[in-house]
């Protein structure tokens, strides 16, 4: 086992394409932190089960910094007498052949595969790379410095740095410093660049392409449950990116009704509507958003179709208000008045609307805001300082989603019974660009007579 193995080392491989991009947002994050250790860990296996382990997905702000998706990782930037940093990634290296780590350790290559050396992975991501086994010993030994870490994603390497401080005071004060690492990194990335704005288009494409593949399996699925949807969507997902970026709601009938409906085991019936809300997260991380609410027959029924053109409606008036400048909560104010509007409308609720959005009554059938930021994760930035987010304003190269919705519950006797059990979401994603906004998810059909066209055969454009 020691001997006898070819050399497969890479000596030509080009950076990632995003190389670089994070290049710059490294740059940026190293003058916004001068004379400071910065410690950005990807994170560690979690187990599942007894010794089996959940597949590995890295720290969103690890990978904005890296490109690098590899298990343990860290990225360190230490400071330089010239107010600037290292970088310098801290991965595994490649498995040892000589001493048995190859095939005894239950990291080892033979067991999990071959990973990149720690040379291909300077050239990949072009950075200086070391040994990650060797990190706690290095922070140890390191000069002294200001240093933060982004936790939560690395307990060990938070314990060492706890050792090096002098007391709870001087813990109390790191804590400090490092929420204040982690609200920078989300601050930054509520804006897009140009690389990442491509990537949420590829996954918004490929979702697009899942959503018309669960129409053409609807037969089927009405023969099993929910959990046929959401496997055709989930095929998709792992055939064209990583996986899905969230846990996809498909929910049925009365279980539309329920937000974050992920149990997916109910029956798919004539007469009712499934609502599903899922989205394929790419190869390099980022996410789609995206909702329809389809009639499984392929037709709405009356009631259906009204309370259908009403969210509609409203997601309009969500999407017009989505342009450089504009509050961030306009798109969510202005889909929720023409929400309110219909309701007393409809004798649901007493108005005029000002009163019922000024006391939020509507809130009791749409229950959620209009939406959030997309990116790396699927409710990005959440972090974010309340000024740079909800009280902040639009900035070209935000991407957001816009997904109103109404839910009558199936046991509210506040609504007529036609009404009970169904619940409505219509959501897509969409980017600020310099002179308004561009609907990332376009392709897919909105107004009633495009959606029952397209369960009749006319599929979008994929």
């Amino acid at each position: 086992m020691r001997t006898g193995w070819a050399d497969t080392e890479r000596r030509d491989l080009r950076p990632l394409e995003q190389a670089p991009y994070t290049a710059k947002r490294r740059a940026a994050l190293s003058a916004r932190f001068p004379g400071e250790r910065l410690v950005i860990p990807a994170g560690q296996l979690k187990t599942r089960s007894n010794d089996t382990e959940y597949p590995f997905r890295p720290s969103s702000d690890y990978v904005y910094l890296t490109g690098d998706q590899s298990d343990g990782g860290c990225l360190v930037l230490e400071p330089t007498g010239d107010g600037d940093h290292e970088a310098t990634a801290y991965l595994l290296p490649r498995s040892n052949r000589e001493n048995g780590e190859f095939w005894l350790d239950g990291q080892g290559e033979l067991w999990t595969g071959r990973r990149n050396s720690l040379a291909e992975s300077g050239q990949l991501l072009g950075l200086a790379t070391h040994d990650v086994r060797e990190l706690a010993t290095v922070l140890r030994a390191a000069p002294s410095a200001p240093t933060r870490i982004l936790r939560g994603h690395d307990h060990a390497l938070e314990r060492v740095l706890r050792e090096l401080r002098d007391d709870e005071a001087a813990e109390q004060e790191a804590a400090e410093r490092d929420s204040e690492l982690a609200t920078h990194l989300a601050d930054v990335r509520l804006v897009k660049d140009e690389w990442e704005i491509g990537q949420l288009q590829r996954a918004v494409d490929s979702t697009v392409r899942g959503f018309a593949d669960v129409v053409a399996a609807l037969p089927r699925a009405r023969a099993t449950s929910e959990r046929y949807i959401e496997g055709t969507f989930f095929l998709r997902a792992r055939v064209e990116g990583n996986d899905v970026g969230y846990g996809t709601i498909a929910a049925a009938g009365p279980n539309s009704t329920t937000l974050h409906w992920q149990r997916n085991d109910g029956p798919v019936r004539d007469g009712e509507m499934v609502l599903l809300d899922a989205g394929v997260e790419t190869t390099t991380l980022y996410t789609a958003d995206v909702t329809r609410t389809l009639p499984v027959s392929g037709t709405f029924s009356e009631t259906q179709r009204r309370v259908y053109e009403l969210v509609l409606a409203a997601q309009e008036a969500g999407i017009a208000e989505v342009a450089p400048g504009k509050p961030f909560v306009a798109y969510h104010e202005a889909a929720q008045r023409v929400l309110a509007e219909g309701l007393v409308e409809w004798g649901l609720l007493e108005g005029p609307a000002d009163r019922v959005v000024e006391l939020g009554l509507q809130r009791r059938y749409s229950l959620h805001g209009t939406g959030h930021m997309l990116g790396l994760d699927v409710h990005d930035c959440a972090i974010a300082r309340t000024e740079c987010y909800v009280d902040g304003v639009l900035e070209p190269g935000m991407v957001l989603t816009v997904e109103p919705g109404l839910y009558f519950q199936p046991d509210d006797l506040t609504v007529p019974e036609e009404l009970r059990g169904i619940g409505v979401r219509i959501e897509d994603d969409v980017a600020v660009t310099d002179d308004g906004n561009r609907v990332l998810s376009a392709d897919l059909p909105r107004r009633p007579e495009d959606v029952e066209a397209w369960l009749a055969g006319s599929s979008p454009a994929v």
